[in-house]
């Protein structure tokens, strides 16, 4: 098992009702066999909002950003998380919370 893929930073950008989120993750991407391959934004009791798929490894671009917008956030929602998976190991059991401003 290689270390898990960690959420290094996140960006959220409310535009009209829908959200935009910017993530930088980190992990050791071996190639195609093994890689960080999606992220999501979760609610606070782990409903999936929105989920980015990572279509391809970052060896050589760590760590890394990707964008997701026209997440709908529940009105009244003040933090949600953001839970990285790889190829390998699967949905991370570390999250990131992150205060909605």
């Amino acid at each position: 098992m290689a270390d898990p893929t960690t959420i290094q930073a996140v960006t959220a950008t409310q535009t009209g009702g829908a959200w935009r989120f910017d993530v930088t993750v980190k992990h050791p991407d071996t190639g195609w066999d093994h890689y960080t391959d999606a992220w999501r934004v979760l609610d606070m009791n782990g409903a999936e909002l929105g989920m980015r798929e990572l279509h391809h490894p970052h060896v050589d671009e760590q760590p890394f950003t990707r964008s997701l917008s026209g997440v709908t956030i529940p009105e009244g929602t003040k933090q949600v998380q953001i839970q990285a998976r790889c190829s390998v190991d699967g949905w991370s059991g570390n999250t990131k919370t992150v205060r909605l401003p």
